[in-house]
């Protein structure tokens, strides 16, 4: 298998986004920032398209999108007496107009169809640097706010109290979820791309009883995830999005019943 460029490639840049979006979904779950998410995966969608309107890759368009949405549909969030309904009215707008950009570019439907589950099969050398140095920053950066982060996503009274500046450590985390939002995409898609952000953390929570229990234990399941994935897809010629999403719903699914069972 790893005899073929291309498979080299796409293991590499998925372990990258796999250990970048595992760190970032312990957070995303500890937030209750599971909901916004999938608003980001719907808003990367629409820059996407925007993207290929314009004719620039993708992943730019993606990550321009992300980051001014992150911020927008955050403070929306927090000012607003019905936040659910903001952010779905949000999502549904977004994803209009992913459509008609998609629409006016005339792209042909296996594009859309790349841009929605993703192809990270088809990424190349230039493809592979630029999500392995996006994965880095969005790395460096939770590193920077760590301490504050931990203290603002499990305890946000305690922060407050200690006085954290909680404010500007909830925008750092913002602009890191929406580069997770971009480049965890181009595995699958951005209308799954809510799976590796919340599904291998949300397992981890079940076994890790510490942050960096939690975290560790995330990164693997996302590894486990995308990795089996991309074999089987290869083996399969099957969707790789199918895989992941299955393999992450079952090891889920597996962590929750050995929890009920013990805690019956």
């Amino acid at each position: 298998m790893f005899q073929y460029e291309f498979m080299r490639y796409a293991f590499l840049a998925s372990t990258f986004i796999a250990i970048t979006c595992g760190v970032v979904g312990v957070y995303v779950v500890a937030r209750s920032y599971a909901f916004l998410a999938h608003t980001l995966s719907e808003i990367g969608f629409a820059g996407a398209a925007f993207a290929v309107f314009i004719g620039i890759a993708p992943l730019w368009g993606m990550l321009l999108f992300t980051l001014l949405g992150s911020i927008g549909v955050g403070e929306l969030s927090l000012h607003s007496d019905q936040k659910e309904s903001s952010i779905s009215a949000i999502s549904a707008l977004f994803i209009g107009l992913g459509v008609l950009f998609l629409a006016i570019s005339g792209s042909n439907s296996r594009y859309a169809t790349n841009i929605l589950f993703g192809s990270i099969i088809g990424v190349d050398k230039q493809g592979v640097i630029q999500l392995v140095v996006l994965s880095i920053l969005v790395l460096l950066l939770i590193i920077l706010v760590a301490r504050s982060l931990n203290f603002d996503s499990f305890d946000h009274i305690g922060a407050v109290a200690h006085g954290v500046y909680t404010g500007w450590v909830g925008i750092a985390f913002l602009v890191a979820l929406a580069m997770s939002v971009a480049i965890g995409a181009q595995i699958v898609g951005s209308l799954l791309v809510f799976i590796l952000l919340t599904l291998p953390s949300s397992t981890a929570r079940y076994i890790g009883k510490t942050i960096p229990a939690m975290i560790s234990w995330s990164v693997f399941f996302a590894l486990v995830g995308v990795w089996a994935g991309l074999y089987l897809g290869f083996i399969t010629n099957w969707p790789v999005t199918f895989f992941i999403a299955t393999i992450e719903v079952v090891i889920y699914l597996i962590a929750y019943g050995i929890h009920v069972i013990k805690h019956r």
